[in-house]
């Protein structure tokens, strides 16, 4: 029998689950990121003029943190591998509108996920 080598990718990942930002939002930032260098992918998102940049340059701080001190990933290799923004829970509240009726005010919630990998030379 022939054994397989199985190559171990080592990956960091960060997640930011409940942020009160709408995922439509933070997909906007998140595509200008993918696939880039870490220092490439900071340095969009810090001259971004959206709500979702600050929580993504926090998370992306923060994978970049995972990936040097739990993994012992080399920080020159790094890039965004995945970055996604799923739907979380809606906040539900209601607003007096005009004539006794009532309107409802949905605020969203998103969970979103960065993982880097190293790129191989």
């Amino acid at each position: 029998m022939q054994e397989q080598e199985t190559v171990v990718r080592t990956e960091a990942k960060a997640t930011l689950k409940y942020a009160r930002i709408s995922s439509r939002k933070v997909k906007i930032v998140a595509d200008l990121i993918r696939g880039k260098a870490v220092d490439e992918a900071l340095a969009i998102v810090k001259f971004t003029p959206k709500a979702s940049s600050e929580i993504i340059e926090k998370l992306l701080k923060s994978a970049m943190a995972n990936a040097e001190n739990n993994h012992d990933m080399k920080h020159d290799n790094l890039y965004v591998a995945e970055i996604y923004a799923n739907q979380g829970p809606t906040l539900k509240r209601i607003r007096p509108a005009a004539k006794g009726s009532a309107v409802r005010i949905r605020k969203r919630t998103s969970h979103i996920t960065i993982v880097l990998k190293e790129k191989e030379d």
